[in-house]
């Protein structure tokens, strides 16, 4: 099948290279192909049996561009460009065709869906069209349109054969240098003080200085050896090919019909059908056969014809077609469908991309891209969040967890994207100490990171579940009751998911000084706000820092960045140093009370005073409260006075007990994170992932403030925020407020200035007290600085599902600019300078 060495003996593998790439996918050849466009020669990919023999051989090979982010978008696009230019590039043909695709809806919420997605694309600098049902059955004749509202079409959009374009990668490859394998199985990756340094075959070892596991479905076995998480799970995968359909023309564009959970394409003369069922069937359960090659698995008409009479009921003419070839394979899932990719947070130097959720030849291209220059550069050439490896939590290997959300995942692919959906499965997995008493309030609880939540409260007599929508959902005016508590009143958060960590030692000052771009010399009982940045200037982690003794500090950030930020933070205590740093998120709940009687509430449970001038803003005390000791800690998320409130997670239920006693004569209100997005919205709190990420550096997000430009010993980073500041960040963040109040934003959506795009919005969520929706975004002037006066010149839209919608925009947050709220200046008319998230204006 291949020219590629088969069988390597001991005698003809090499004893070493600079990178082993484990698995020959589509992946791993891709991979190889551009570390040798980077100049890197001394490659090796190992393949357990022969290249694309796992599931690359069996994909679809649908080419689509449109992706749930920018970057990832991005990806997708530069994969067309590449297939569309490989066998130029090799002389191996790929199969590679432009036929672009078409998305349908027949019902209006995923009209709005689509044409949502729409409006995202050409944010995105994609060509899309949004057309008539007459217009789609127009574009692809075989299909029914009767029932059809409205459709979208991507023309760029193209499909590629599989095995052709890997084999191409692997010519490339290979003609640049690159080794490549076939027949060698790889039994371990060789580690030795916490970094990889080769691999072992069941011949031999060859010693590496970057190991990257491409190995599909068995890459989670294999990382499991190392100690690594690489959470994936395979699942049956169906579809049919039929007899040659003489009626059909070879250039109709993928057809994707989402409510149906089927998609359909041209295939050599003939339909190619296939679905990602709603009910999954996961498979490999026991560990996938030692020979399993270019295998398929039994066939299943019971589970597939339900969705094979929906085909037949939007292309008829399947009705009347043999079928050529019923085919079943595996694919491999993720948690959350997206793909893994990046340096393991256990190991260094061993590398990860798998997991790719049927989506792996539309990714590979770009995957194998960015990889290949985080690998060379040392870093991430893009904002990756999202398929970023350190994103999942070691619980997420359980191997009865990953089957039981396998059998939800696949069908999230195709199901409604809504606003706020939560997996309905393999949940309850990490649980605040207060989370049945939560449930018996009426808490609709959303998952984050494993850890349950609760979201919003229902009154009594209300059912605690999501009725989704684009527009105002079920809960809307629930939590909109929990946010004006906390602006009129006080509310309660359960906040215990933060991610927690204690750095210790006679170094840890120093340490952190170096890691934080804020100043973290401050007297004990001090709070900091601080981010974390690359040497590029980017964001990579946004928390606070509390003094908690002379050689003490306690970090707090968010429950979905724990095992990046403690990674981040683990690697760069130098070797040597007196300073060690404990991840204690498990150890300690935390309740905020928020609001302006916050302080009244909490005075009846302790004898500390709480005012102004005793325990100013930014301060954190341990005091008594109820018949705890708990570490209080004046700060916010939400711009009000409150304390986030510490303490040893067998307390917490007592203190809650106290507090939900006296609140009543406060009108305390429990209160979810819906309720939170809202009120930090207002405040214009940025959120690490949608406003920041490594991608932005602290001046283009206007979080100059948090930067002590004057360190002694400077901080990571500064030089290159130093070189932005001289020159003027290229954008900046801004607030953007609607006009119209029954229009709702999320995030991606494009905004327009006087008719011409200059950003899109991060993050999106209605602001009750201002009484609109309102929006973070970055935006750029071609023509100069984003200030005040460019802002006040031009007339701001907001695209929504295809329609403009006039906007305000500032530099501002809209509620409590000056932060008077925060600091409780009634009460204390001289303002204190602090470095905190309240100074985010």
């Amino acid at each position: 099948m291949t020219d590629f060495d088969e069988g390597a003996g001991v005698a003809e593998l090499p004893k070493s290279a600079q990178v082993v790439i484990v698995g020959g996918g589509i992946m791993g050849c891709s991979l190889a192909y551009h570390l040798t466009l980077r100049g890197w020669t001394d490659i090796i990919l190992l393949e357990r049996k022969r290249l694309t023999s796992g599931t690359t051989w069996h994909a679809a090979g649908l080419v689509g561009q449109l992706s749930p982010t920018y970057n990832l978008t991005r990806l997708a696009q530069y994969t067309t460009e590449l297939y569309s230019e490989l066998e130029r590039d090799t002389g191996q043909n790929t199969g590679y065709r432009q036929i672009g695709s078409l998305a349908i809806a027949n019902n209006r919420e995923r009209f709005e869906e689509l044409r949502r997605a729409a409006s995202m694309a050409r944010c995105f600098g994609l060509e899309v069209n949004i057309l008539s049902a007459k217009e789609a059955g127009d574009l692809w004749p075989l299909m029914a349109t009767d029932d059809l509202i409205g459709a979208v079409h991507l023309p760029k959009d193209g499909q590629t054969n599989p095995v052709d374009t890997t084999l191409a990668l692997a010519k490339g490859a290979k003609v640049r240098g690159a080794k490549i394998f076939e027949n060698t199985l790889v039994t371990d990756i060789l580690v030795r003080n916490g970094r990889a340094i080769g691999v072992r075959t069941k011949d031999t070892e060859i010693a590496a200085e970057f190991v990257v596991n491409c190995a599909g479905m068995w890459a989670r076995e294999l990382g499991a050896k190392t100690g690594t998480n690489v959470p994936l799970h395979a699942a049956e995968h169906f579809y049919i090919v039929t007899e040659p359909v003489p009626e059909i023309n070879k250039h109709l564009p993928v057809l994707r019909d989402a409510d149906a959970f089927t998609y359909f394409k041209e295939d050599a003369g003939k339909l190619l059908v296939g679905w990602v069922e709603p009910i999954a069937k996961p498979w490999g359960m026991k560990g996938i056969p030692e020979n399993f090659e270019f295998d398929t698995l039994p066939n299943d008409l019971e589970h597939i014809e339900p969705l094979l009479e929906g085909a037949m009921r939007r292309v008829p003419i399947l009705a009347k077609t043999g079928i050529q070839l019923f085919f079943n394979g595996p694919e491999s899932f993720t948690p959350d469908d997206r793909y893994m990719l990046g340096e393991t947070p256990e190991v260094r130097n061993l590398f990860v991309a798998a997991g790719f959720n049927t989506t792996g030849i539309r990714s590979a291209g770009g995957a194998g891209k960015v990889l290949a220059d985080w690998i060379v550069d040392g870093h991430s050439p893009m904002d990756l969040w999202d398929v970023d490896v350190r994103r999942v939590m070691p619980f997420q290997s359980n191997a009865r967890y990953l089957k039981d959300r396998t059998v939800e995942a696949l069908g999230l692919l195709y199901a409604m994207h809504w606003p706020f959906r939560q997996p309905a499965t393999a949940r309850g997995v990490r649980r605040s100490a207060l989370h049945d008493r939560l449930l018996a309030q009426g808490a609709c609880f959303g998952e984050v990171a494993g850890w349950e939540r609760p979201n919003w409260f229902a009154p009594k007599g209300q059912q605690a579940k999501y009725e989704y929508s684009y527009g105002r959902q079920n809960w809307f005016e629930y939590s909109a009751a929990e946010h004006r508590a906390v602006r009129e009143s006080v509310g309660l958060f359960d906040q215990s998911s933060f991610a927690k960590f204690i750095v210790e030692g006679d170094d840890a000052e120093s340490v952190l000084n170096r890691i934080c771009a804020n100043n973290v010399s401050v007297p004990v009982g001090r709070v900091v706000y601080t981010q974390w940045l690359n040497e590029r200037g980017g964001i990579e982690a946004d928390l606070t820092l509390t003094r908690e003794g002379l050689k003490r500090f306690l970090i707090v950030t968010a429950a979905a960045t724990q095992v990046r930020d403690f990674a981040w933070l683990s690697r760069h205590i130098p070797e040597g140093a007196r300073a060690t740093a404990i991840d204690v998120s498990s150890a300690y709940s935390v309740l905020g009370v928020m609001g302006p009687k916050s302080r009244d509430l909490l005075s009846k449970l302790t004898d500390a005073d709480l005012s102004n001038s005793a325990f100013p803003f930014a301060t954190s005390r341990v005091i008594d409260l109820g018949y705890a000791k708990v570490r209080a800690s004046r700060i916010t998320y939400v711009g009000e006075l409150g304390w986030e409130l510490y303490m040893p997670a067998e307390f917490v239920q007592g203190v809650y007990d106290f507090l939900t006693a006296e609140g009543g004569a406060f009108d305390l209100r429990l209160a979810g994170y819906h309720a939170m997005n809202s009120l930090r919205m207002e405040k214009g709190y940025r959120h690490w992932g949608h406003d920041i990420t490594d991608e932005d550096t602290p001046l283009e997000a206007g979080l100059g403030f948090a930067v002590a430009w004057s360190k002694p010993e400077g901080f990571i980073g500064r030089d290159a925020l130093l070189r932005q500041r001289d020159m003027g960040p290229p954008r900046r963040m801004i607030h953007v407020a609607l006009n119209d109040p029954t229009v709702l934003i999320y995030h991606n959506e494009p905004i327009w200035r006087d008719g011409r795009l200059v950003g899109r919005i991060t993050s999106g969520m209605f602001g009750h007290t201002v009484g609109s929706c309102l929006g973070l975004g970055y935006v750029a002037n071609p023509d100069g600085a984003v200030d005040a006066a460019f802002l006040e010149s031009g007339k701001f839209e907001v695209e929504v599902a295809g329609l403009r919608v006039p906007a305000r925009a500032s530099l501002r947050a809209f509620y409590d600019p000056t932060n008077g709220r925060v600091k409780d200046e009634e009460h204390n008319p001289r303002r204190a300078e602090v470095s905190s998230k309240a100074e985010l204006s």
